[in-house]
């Protein structure tokens, strides 16, 4: 059955962009952008992004991670090695990244290359999460088939009991990507659909800025 929805619609009036007026760094601007969300009044996870991939099977799929981190380099997220979207990146580390900010009428979209972080570095993280959450890591054999729910239930009553007190090791299979950025698209929601979009290209280690039609 079909249903209209064109009457979904709103206009975008909060803010401009401009490339006259943008940091030099995307990375910079991502950064002012970022703590202007939270200081518009802020949106849940507001950390959140889509993570699209290619998959084995030959198909994009998006699902929503994380960011855990970002610096001069990039985008931080951890996962399963053995995930889907882990075996995806083994196989063709091309990513997207995208946010949505609708407090603030704005998106980012990011094409980058995808490496996994040093075991340092996921040690360290995976040792900052909450107890709970470094047991569920254990506990899941993220995207594989589950008869159950109950089976996770029981393994990670099994594991509470195992460990106790006790430093909990991180899984081989588990831990960091970082996506090392090539382009970065920043969109501004305008009135009449006449978007800002500005998006920076890394070009011989410069960043080219260029403004995109709507």
């Amino acid at each position: 059955m079909a249903e209209e929805l064109h009457h979904y619609r709103k206009s975008y009036e909060k803010h401009e962009l401009s490339e006259t007026t943008v940091d030099a760094n995307p990375m910079q601007q991502f950064r002012k952008w970022f703590f202007e969300v939270v200081e518009n009044g802020g949106i849940d996870e507001v950390n959140a992004m889509t993570l699209t991939t290619i998959g084995t099977d030959g198909f994009p799929k998006g699902r929503v991670v994380l960011l855990k981190k970002y610096d001069e380099y990039g985008f931080y997220f951890y996962t399963n090695y053995n995930s889907e979207k882990g075996k995806a990146i083994a196989k063709n580390k091309k990513v997207a990244l995208s946010f949505f900010w609708p407090n603030i009428e704005r998106q980012v979209i990011i094409k980058g290359i995808a490496e996994k972080t040093s075991e340092t570095d996921s040690t360290n993280y995976f040792h900052s999460r909450p107890k709970g959450s470094q047991l569920g890591a254990i506990v899941s054999q993220q995207s594989s088939i589950l008869r159950s729910r109950e089976i996770l239930e029981q393994t990670l009553t099994e594991l509470e009991k195992k460990y106790g007190e006790q430093e909990i090791p991180k899984p081989a299979e588990w831990g960091g990507f970082l996506i090392k950025p090539i382009s970065i698209e920043f969109w501004q929601g305008r009135p009449n659909r006449l978007h800002d979009r500005i998006r920076y290209t890394l070009k011989d280690s410069d960043w080219i800025i260029e403004r995109l039609a709507p």
